[in-house]
């Protein structure tokens, strides 16, 4: 197949496979300040382990974004082709979600608001 240059000038794309075809597939969650990180980081080792996407290479998890109202949880793992990468990025988030809805529904990321107790007071 020949196609111009013009199309991937037009079309841009990622070559995930310059050195081979395993990858790295990261998984984003949003966290309340509150979770602690010790039973997350359990869960990911006992989610990514048990996963048989898993090629056991390579699995963490950092915070790696706080904002004002949560913290970004980013979980790396590997596998060996990229449609095996996609599943094990499902099945942890899929994992990590119902470990928090299940253990800690309290640190589920949620909109605060807070009232100004010297409005409240000038409105009474």
């Amino acid at each position: 197949m020949i196609l111009p240059l013009t199309y991937f000038i037009e079309k841009p794309f990622q070559n995930w496979t310059r050195h081979s075809a395993q990858l790295l597939g990261s998984v984003f969650i949003y966290v309340d300040y509150g979770m602690p990180l010790a039973p997350l980081r359990e869960e990911v080792e006992r989610i990514v382990k048990a996963a048989p996407e898993w090629d056991g290479r390579f699995f963490n998890l950092r915070v790696n974004d706080a904002t004002e109202r949560t913290m970004r949880i980013r979980v790396l793992c590997t596998a060996a082709t990229s449609g095996l990468a996609f599943d094990l990025r499902c099945s942890v988030r899929e994992g990590l979600i119902d470990f928090m809805q299940r253990e800690y529904p309290q640190f589920l990321p949620k909109m605060r608001v807070e009232a100004d107790p010297t409005m409240a007071a000038a409105t009474a």
